[in-house]
């Protein structure tokens, strides 16, 4: 596959051999400054700057970028994978047909909203644009990661709102005959067609459970849930296996480590897991500009050590996005923390 080249996206200006992990990140146009290419990278992450049907606050759509340009301020020794950068990591120039598409779509998004405040039924026509752009965007990201996967490249995501990642996993359901979702969020986003969009940011976890392939979806983090979201979870019986933050605190201030809970969260997942992290499950004071931000939730150090229990285990990550990182220099450069310790665990 190749994957568009920019002059501003030039990483292969530095040969690897040449490359100092240990000095000033230059912006080279790749994440971290890495000198990768799409053909020299193991690991390709793809940006989807979109956020059509975000129904709060926008600017997730220039996550991706904020990620990017923050990525060279990390450091690139991993106390899980000291040298998890030479695994290749390459993130492709996002594409500015996806940001225009957006921009068109949402604005017929927020027709659609406004029409559902005043109480007035919504224009069909305005429906339909919104459902089909982001049709076409969930289109391209199953072409884009099914190539890439069938390249034998590993691949993460990162948007965007919640909904980007539809395309990867249904690319990955068709190459793995089974897998769990490991799923971060201050939301259960099970709603059947929020809002009547049928890719909302909201309908995530509804449209992925559509796979007969994921076996199991484990929700850590969820604070801010509707009342059929818990009937659904209740009637899917063990199939979704909800980790509510209220609870997890509760555990905490009974005396409950840290470790015990991850223990318990981690023997829910099945032997395949892929990642599915909305930033808004972190503490907001992380990430400021997320699209929903909600009181609560977990501190990075906390997610972090679930995650390498995860691999403790013996379960393996087979793939992840990262989503709702807002328009923030802080946010991109938690965005990029998160996407650097995915990348480093995945491979490790």
């Amino acid at each position: 596959m190749v994957l568009p080249s920019s002059p501003e996206h030039s990483p292969a200006t530095t040969k690897l051999e040449d490359f100092d992990p240990n000095a000033m990140g230059l912006d080279n146009g790749n994440l971290y400054g890495l000198p990768f290419t799409a053909d020299t990278a193991h690991l390709i992450v793809l940006g989807v700057p979109w956020e059509a049907t975000v129904s709060y606050h926008a600017g997730t759509a220039l996550g991706p970028d904020r990620v990017r340009r923050a990525s060279v301020q990390i450091d690139l020794y991993d106390l899980d994978y000291p040298n998890g950068w030479r695994q290749g990591i390459f993130m492709p120039p996002l594409a500015d047909h996806w940001l225009k598409l957006n921009q068109t779509a949402r604005t017929a998004a927020d027709q659609v909203m406004d029409a559902a405040e005043a109480g007035l039924p919504p224009l069909a026509a305005d429906l339909a644009a919104v459902n089909q752009a982001c049709e076409a965007m969930n289109q391209w990201v199953y072409s884009q990661t099914l190539e890439l996967l069938r390249g034998g490249k590993r691949v993460g995501l990162v948007g965007g709102d919640h909904s980007v990642p539809l395309g990867y996993v249904r690319a990955l359901a068709e190459l793995t005959p089974e897998f769990g979702i490991l799923h971060i969020d201050a939301h259960a986003d099970l709603r059947q067609a929020y809002q009547g969009f049928t890719y909302s940011h909201a309908s995530i976890m509804y449209n992925l459970l559509q796979l007969p392939q994921v076996s199991r979806l484990v929700q850590v983090g969820i604070r801010d849930v509707c009342e059929a979201e818990v009937a659904q979870i209740r009637q899917a019986g063990d199939r979704i296996v909800p980790f509510y933050d209220a609870h997890l605190k509760e555990n905490r201030y009974g005396g409950v480590s840290w470790q015990s809970q991850c223990q318990t969260i981690v023997a829910a997942l099945p032997e395949r897991v892929y990642v599915s992290f909305d930033v808004d499950g972190l503490d907001p004071k992380l990430c400021p500009h997320t699209g929903t931000p909600v009181p609560g939730g977990l501190d990075l150090g906390e997610v972090f050590y679930l995650l390498r229990q995860v691999i403790l285990s013996g379960r393996r990550i087979i793939g992840f996005d990262l989503s709702e990182v807002g328009d923030g220099e802080w946010d991109g450069n938690v965005g990029a923390r998160i996407i650097y310790k995915l990348s480093c665990l995945m491979t490790a």
